[in-house]
Parts: structure tokens; C-alpha cells; sequence
């Protein structure tokens, strides 16, 4: 459930992709039987092409992953995560629209 700019996160990988990025990245927590997560997947993959080589931008399922769910306390899904310098900077739960995703992340350009 990734397109080709999406990064797949894992709790393996998460601190190497996420927490040590040098540009900042959006997290999309979610899981496979969750409606508004689908709804919102193709939104999330639209702007990791829109902001390539600016922004990462990776999903991270969270029954897989529940290491890095529990650790960021992610409680309602979809939940995405705006992280800048290894720190959160913006949460967003819930389905959104594509502008406001944007907003969240020109924030910290």
C-alpha cells in the first residue's frame, strides 16, 4: 500500500529513515482493515511524489510495527506523524484532505 516515492517503515528502520533524516518526514501510522487509512493512502503517496528530494514521506503498519506505535503512543489510526530534526512537529488524526497534509509540512520547509 505504497507508491514508488513512499518509503515502507518498519520499527527496524524507523530511526534510520525518520529520526535521522536530514530533511523532514511525514509518518502515515496505519493499517491494512482501516477504511480511512485506505481513503487517505492515495493522498499520502500523491504528496511523497509532490515533495520528492524535499520531504520523505512513509507508512508504517502499525499491527506489524507495534513497537514504534506504542513508543509514539498511537492510538487512532490513521494518525501521520510530521517529524523535523528527529522531533515531532505536527500530528494529524484522522482522514484529511490533501491541503491540509500540505500545510502541515510547508510548515517546516
Amino acid at each position: 500500500m505504497a507508491g514508488p516515492n513512499t518509503l515502507t517503515l518498519t520499527d527496524a528502520t524507523f530511526d534510520q529513515d525518520v529520526l535521522k533524516s536530514d530533511v523532514p518526514v511525514l509518518v502515515d501510522f496505519w493499517a491494512e482493515w482501516c477504511g480511512p487509512c485506505k481513503t487517505i493512502g492515495p493522498t499520502v503517496d500523491a504528496i511523497a511524489t509532490d515533495y520528492a528530494g524535499r520531504v520523505k514521506v512513509g507508512k508504517l503498519n502499525v499491527d506489524d510495527n507495534g513497537g514504534t506505535a506504542a513508543r509514539y503512543q498511537i492510538r487512532g489510526i490513521p494518525t501521520l506523524l510530521v517529524f523535523k530534526n528527529g522531533q515531532i512537529v505536527e500530528q494529524i488524526v484522522g482522514a484529511v484532505g490533501r491541503t491540509q497534509l500540505q500545510k502541515a509540512i510547508d510548515a517546516h520547509l
